[in-house]
This record gives C-alpha cells, structure tokens and sequence, in this order.
C-alpha cells in the first residue's frame, strides 16, 4: 500500500518578482504564464494529485490579483498568509503561517518552479521517500546538468544514505535544490526570529544529520526571469507539439 503523504501545503508566492520585470511590473509573479498557464498552478496541479487538500499560499506584491485567482480554483481549501505588511523570507513566511499549517509534516513549494519527468508523479515518489523518524526535512535535489534556469555554483552535496551537506565556502557543488520538499515545520516555529530563511533550518537539521535529499530523473526548470519563462515555454511548446 502506498504511503499517505502530506494533507496540506505551503506555497511560496511572496516574492517582488524583481528580476522578472518588466513582466511582473502590473501583476505577481505568480502568476506570470508559460505556456498559457500561470506559474503557480503548475505546482498547485501536482500537489491537488498528489492528494494535498489545504494548500496555504503567500502573499505580498499584488495580493489581490494572486487571491482572485486562488478563488477561482475548487479542488482544494485555499488559505492566504498575508504578508502585505511585510516579506519574511521563506522561513518567515512558514512561521507566519502556523495556525494554518499546523504541527504535522507538510509540503513547502516555490511558486516559480516546474519539472517534466517521466513514470511516477515527483511527489508520490517523494512521499513514498519521507520518513519522519529520520529526517526534518526531505528536499528535492537535481545534478546540474538537467537543470534549467540556475545561476548558482550548486548547494549541495549528497551522501550515499541520502543525507545533505552544503556547499560552504567551496566554489561549487554537484547538486541544486530544487523548491520542493517536505518538512517537518516544529523546528521553523520553533526559530524565535520573525524574518529568516528555511535555509537556516536546513544547515541546522543538516549538522544533526536530519536534512535529507532525494534525486529524481527529468528536466527541472527554475523561472526567474524573463529569459529563463521564454526559455521554459519553448521547453513545453515543443513538448507539447
């Protein structure tokens, strides 16, 4: 039988889109489209299949327009963290949202990510991989060479257990994260900073040997800016064609 993954879902949608200007100059990048479909839905459709049924997104740059859209979509709950007020950062934001989210495992997703493979769904591979006695977190990781969009030297390296180390002061690593994984959030609530990265939690879980990573086959694309949504539309129109 297979695993039950987590119920609910933070969606990370609070950037300023800044590097994606002039796109998102009237509208959140969120909801910028590649391939006629915005680009937080192609992480909102995988986590719906993969049985997610509460998925909290946040909010800051053109709230608005990110919530109407929201509204419009039926299969699931979805929750807004308003952070108009002010960004937190990723770790912030999953604190900010803790009423919401609750204690048990969860997904944490970028809102600007989206990943081609072939056979089983991402997710459900990553469930089936997640195992709470073991692990804070469980994070998707991809080689270098089948990525698409990066222009970081690489985050991580990857022991043969699984577990994660980061890159430091080296000049590179072989693998990036990818903005996906689940976590256990009670280490981020319990962080007593308003504003932080879950990056920060990561590095601790990591020197107690709990971060671990899990390697999955396709093309993982990060669209940051203008260059890489033309780059990541002509990927899927031809895959499409």
């Amino acid at each position: 039988m297979s695993k039950v993954g987590p119920k609910t879902a933070m969606v990370m949608a609070a950037g300023l889109g800044t590097r994606m200007r002039p796109l998102t100059d009237a509208m959140p990048k969120a909801l910028i489209e590649v391939a006629g479909k915005p680009l937080i839905d192609f992480v909102i459709d995988p986590l719906v299949a993969a049985g997610v049924e509460r998925i909290v997104v946040n909010v800051h740059a053109f709230a608005d327009q990110l919530e109407a859209h929201l509204r419009r979509r039926t299969d699931a709950e979805y929750l807004i963290s308003d952070e108009r007020a002010g960004l937190l950062e990723t770790g912030g934001g999953v604190k900010h949202a803790q009423a919401m989210l609750g204690d048990a495992p969860i997904f944490v997703c970028n809102s600007d990510y989206i990943w081609q493979t072939a056979g089983e769904p991402a997710l459900t591979t990553l469930i089936e991989a997640w195992d709470p006695a073991r692990m804070d977190a469980l994070v998707v990781v991809i080689p270098k060479a089948r990525t698409q969009g990066f222009d970081t030297p690489g985050d991580f390296f990857q022991a043969a257990d699984g577990r994660l180390t980061h890159r430091g002061d080296r000049a590179e690593a072989p693998l990036h994260a990818f903005g996906i994984e689940i976590l256990d959030p009670r280490p981020v609530y319990a962080d007593r900073r308003e504003r932080f990265s879950l990056r920060d939690i990561w590095f601790a879980s990591a020197d107690q040997g709990r971060l671990y990573g899990l390697q999955l086959d396709g093309l993982w694309m990060q669209v940051g800016d203008p260059a890489a949504r033309d780059a990541a539309e002509t990927r899927l129109r031809a895959r499409l064609a």
